[in-house]
């Protein structure tokens, strides 16, 4: 783990003071790509208002620009008066700042109604692409159907993308050292090759609800998060693949781009840091055999 970036040591700094009633200065302000992640919040529970409310204090110190949604968006219902007690009343603060949430579906979540919910940000699409500025590319998947239409579309949109970066988010974990749910080897045994193909550099992923950072895995970072809303407490296995684990309580992530830097911090609705650092993009040689 190399040092941490002057953005993200002075959040840290100020998720400290701001804990104990204080006023701190803003960080460094840099020309990084900032944005923020949450998985499976979509409850309406207190936790995810805690969450919400805590991004909101974390974002007038370190203004992202976005939030990605790693599926379970909303549980239960997915009626009109849902969307807004799941997402429009506890990311209000949010949303009033104009700050966009681009989701992926989960297996609790309906296709029918989200694609097309304008707050998501998925074009009536199951899985899409953005682009926020030049060397970055999102790509969001529907990791409930991952069929050859769907991987075809990602290896063409990966092969084209011209990004350096290239981040892939949805719901399955494909490593995971969850007691509940563990890695989903059928979906990484379809998915892996070509994420390693064409040079991915970071999965998110959700589903377990706790954060995991898993070592890095033929090149790739992975990281779980799905436990902005919902938390499963002590559900982290011992297993080889744990970088870093956290399950005791709801988190989210902070992350930025600058270069061939990202710096990421994990934080809990109380604003504990729970675990940062930072990923060097290296340059992607890595190719696999072409299928026989």
């Amino acid at each position: 783990m190399q040092k941490h970036s002057a953005s993200l040591i002075a959040i840290i700094l100020v998720t400290a003071l701001i804990g104990h009633g204080q006023t701190a200065k803003p960080p460094i302000k840099t020309d990084s790509l900032k944005f923020a992640v949450i998985g499976d919040n979509g409850t309406g529970s207190k936790e995810e208002y805690q969450i919400a409310e805590q991004m909101v204090r974390a974002r007038q110190q370190y203004p992202f620009a976005f939030v990605l949604m790693l599926g379970d968006n909303l549980y239960g219902s997915d009626s009109p008066k849902e969307f807004v007690k799941k997402f429009e009343k506890p990311y209000k603060g949010l949303l009033d700042l104009g700050i966009k949430f681009y989701a992926a579906l989960g297996n609790h979540d309906d296709p029918a109604r989200q694609i097309s919910y304008e707050k998501f940000n998925m074009g009536g699409k199951k899985y899409y692409t953005f682009k926020p500025r030049n060397g970055v590319r999102f790509f969001a998947l529907d990791s409930n159907y991952m069929d050859r239409k769907q991987l075809e579309w990602l290896e063409t949109e990966l092969k084209n993308s011209g990004s350096e970066w290239k981040i892939v988010y949805f719901h399955h974990p494909i490593y995971s050292s969850g007691e509940k749910h563990g890695s989903n080897v059928e979906l990484r045994s379809t998915l892996e090759p070509v994420l390693v193909k064409y040079g991915v550099d970071v999965v998110l992923a959700g589903h377990e609800h706790f954060y995991e950072r898993i070592k890095p895995q033929k090149g790739i970072h992975y990281f779980i998060l799905g436990s902005s809303g919902k938390l499963r407490r002590g559900n982290i296995g011992t297993t080889g693949l744990t970088a870093k684990g956290f399950d005791q309580d709801n988190a989210f992530m902070l992350a930025d781009i600058e270069g061939d830097r990202m710096s990421f911090q994990v934080m809990t609705r109380s604003g504990k840091t729970v675990d940062a650092g930072n990923i060097t993009r290296a340059e992607k040689t890595r190719q696999v055999a072409a299928p026989r």
